[in-house]
């Protein structure tokens, strides 16, 4: 997330982006054979070559995970939120549902790249009643690395890990690439690279059989970056299942839902109908808090191809959080408390 420059499978998965953004063409499947939500991730065939590389291992025959068709296009909206301190403790989450009466049902986590991916904390996550989504944080490698294979044994011992945990996990990877804050951005990279380490990484996870992850592709806001084209750094509808779009709500600039998420949407619909959800989104503590609050929940509610939002519940530069003042508390406890929102993640 950065703070200076604020303003960020199928075939079927395909139509139902396609009716969500009201396109008459679905998006293309890479395959018919692709199991629904994982971006076309089917799994290679035993013993085939990796590209690049040796053949990879025979993966395991993959299992169904948990419900997965329903995380990927729910019939109500997400109400997500990402705290200091989560995954190691979910106290926060239980704080959060205290104070603004309902519960999150998508929890945002970050993870560094070459950090070993901890099976327990996103098990715990699922179980709480939330479905995990991890940003990939690649500071420690260069895209071009990534591209080029020499990552590929950890990308495979993460997508093991996550293929054996068996629950819907969503993954961004390098988010916000197209603004210049990140070593991943406009500034020390580029779109071509971006699109081969995303593409690879994807491929990594096909290889072990991995079909329980929901890729989300994240761009920021085009606000404060308006020379800056997204169609370039986008990997592909058959490797994204969810448009994860960031844009904060701050004291200059856009602050409509219209002004602040409409170009970036309007750009993206240009070449993809893949379903929207707000990954990182909040408002600064000012007077206008309590209407950003309303206007975000009104503009997700409004438009079908969201899927809903994830709050920035930190003090961060600023205090982000839902309770920075009391207006703001009850406008965001009066919105959530609309049915149409938040659902319970359910376990079999």
């Amino acid at each position: 997330m950065s703070r200076p420059q604020i303003s960020r499978r199928s075939a079927l998965l395909g139509a139902l982006g396609a009716l969500a953004f009201g396109s008459t063409t679905a998006a293309c499947a890479p395959s018919a054979t692709a199991p629904i939500g994982a971006g076309g991730n089917g799994a290679a065939p035993a013993g085939a070559a990796a590209p690049g590389g040796a053949a990879s291992a025979s993966p395991a025959a993959p299992r169904v995970p948990y419900d997965i068709t329903s995380m990927l296009m729910p019939k109500k909206k997400f109400l997500g939120a990402t705290f200091d301190g989560v995954p190691q403790s979910l106290a926060p989450v239980d704080a959060f549902r205290t104070t603004v009466g309902k519960a999150p049902n998508l929890l945002v986590y970050y993870l560094g790249w070459g950090d070993e991916f901890q099976t327990d904390q996103t098990q715990a996550v699922w179980q709480h009643g939330m479905l995990p989504y991890i940003a990939w944080e690649p500071f420690k490698k260069t895209l071009a690395e990534i591209g080029a294979g020499g990552e590929d044994d950890y990308i495979r011992r993460t997508a093991l890990a996550i293929r054996d945990l068996n629950v819907p996990v969503a993954i961004s990877f390098g988010h916000e690439m197209n603004g210049g804050w990140y070593p991943w951005g406009t500034k020390d990279s580029n779109a071509a690279d971006f699109v081969t380490a995303w593409r690879r990484i994807h491929d990594r996870f096909q290889d072990v059989g991995c079909s329980n992850v929901i890729w989300v592709w994240s761009p920021n806001v085009i606000n404060p970056v308006p020379t800056v084209r997204l169609k370039p750094y986008y990997p592909g509808d058959g490797y994204v299942d969810w448009l994860g779009v960031i844009g904060y709500y701050a004291k200059t600039g856009p602050h409509t839902f219209g002004t602040l998420f409409g170009p970036t949407l309007k750009e993206i619909r240009a070449f993809s109908t893949k379903p929207v959800v707000l990954a990182e989104t909040a408002s600064e503590p000012t007077p206008r808090k309590p209407a950003d609050i309303a206007d975000l929940f009104a503009g997700v509610l409004a438009d079908p191809a969201v899927l809903g939002f994830v709050w920035f519940n930190l003090r961060k530069e600023t205090d982000w959080r839902v309770d920075s003042g009391p207006d703001a508390l009850a406008a965001f406890r009066s919105a959530a408390a609309d049915p149409r929102i938040g659902f319970d993640v359910e376990h079999p």
